[in-house]
């Protein structure tokens, strides 16, 4: 899957929204303190959890996308 399809949710200046951005330098980036639509969007695929980054990875053979609150690969 290429990493363009992805989306980032997270707060510059966070470590862990850092890391995922690193791990995935193609991935589209929102900021969430930047933008109030794109928390909102965060917090609907999050089911209301305020935990960033939210990784977004568009479905394969599901019916929506996957989502993946919190990054702790390569912590």
């Amino acid at each position: 899957m290429a990493e363009a399809n992805i989306l980032i949710y997270g707060k510059g200046g966070c470590p862990h929204t850092r890391r995922a951005l690193e791990a995935m330098p193609d991935a589209r980036f929102v900021d969430v303190l930047l933008d109030a639509d794109a928390l909102d969007e965060m917090l609907r695929l999050t089911g209301g959890i305020r935990r960033v980054p939210v990784v977004v990875r568009p479905a394969e053979d599901g019916p929506g996308p996957t989502v993946e609150i919190g990054y702790r690969r390569g912590a």
